[in-house]
């Protein structure tokens, strides 16, 4: 398991697509990067003059984001979306980054996503719950940046927007489990378990509204988790 040590020493570069995110997701991003590593390129891409990306202006100074203007220079084209990923190939090629953070909704990242991880450096997304599948199964790890929040609310009246855990789900994390190594009592690690899960897809815990894997499970009648000492170990009870 990685040292608190060795996860703080990895470069992690942020690229946001101010076009496609929230401005007031900002904080639970930097939050669960803080899992790769320390991020240190924050670099937020945009046409500043528009009056929708004022959310952006506002914080752009108090989280040290490094602003990208990008002009619209043809209607209908985005340049944002070329330059960011043009960004994107320059860090990856420089070999100075061990993990990127890509806050967008836009399909059009796909491609740079699979690159980098082509590369074997994690790619986390973050866009809202209309961001096309595609670009979630790119990534490494995909973050409904709106059920985090909505995790976050106390208010019981407030909107849940929180993804209901289904039976794929349930299947894809019994198949991780019956493909992991197990003990003579029928457990294994959640991180084996999490692992060959993210082999077959992006989801991640916290879009369903739990800080981890092992929170979730824990919530399922299928299976029953266990704190050892060397860790946390699940097993499939049906």
């Amino acid at each position: 398991m990685p040292t608190t040590d060795s996860i703080l020493s990895r470069n992690i570069a942020l690229l946001i697509d101010a076009d496609n995110s929230r401005a007031d997701s900002l904080d639970d991003v930097l939050t669960i990067l803080g899992d790769l590593g320390t991020v240190n390129i924050r670099r937020a891409y945009g046409n500043w003059s528009k009056p929708g990306l004022k959310g952006w202006s506002a914080i752009i100074h108090r989280h040290a984001i490094e602003p990208q203007q990008q002009f619209d220079i043809t209607k209908g084209k985005n340049a944002t979306d070329m330059r960011m990923t043009i960004d994107a190939m320059d860090l990856l090629y420089a070999g100075h980054v061990d993990g990127f953070g890509i806050m967008s909704s836009d399909s059009d990242f796909m491609p740079i996503a699979m690159r980098i991880r082509q590369n074997g450096l994690p790619v986390y997304g973050f866009g809202s719950g209309k961001t096309p599948e595609g670009f979630r199964q790119a990534c490494t790890r995909f973050i409904d940046v709106s059920a985090v929040a909505a995790a976050e609310v106390e208010d019981e009246d407030a909107p849940q927007a929180k993804l209901q855990v289904g039976p794929e789900l349930v299947k894809l994390l019994g198949d991780a489990w019956k493909a992991s190594r197990r003990d003579e009592h029928g457990f294994t690690t959640i991180s084996e378990m999490g692992q060959r899960a993210a082999n077959r897809s992006s989801f991640d815990a916290r879009s369903y509204g739990f800080s981890r894997l092992s929170d979730l499970l824990a919530s399922l009648p299928n299976f029953e988790v266990q704190k050892r000492e060397g860790g946390m170990y699940v097993k499939r009870m049906r």
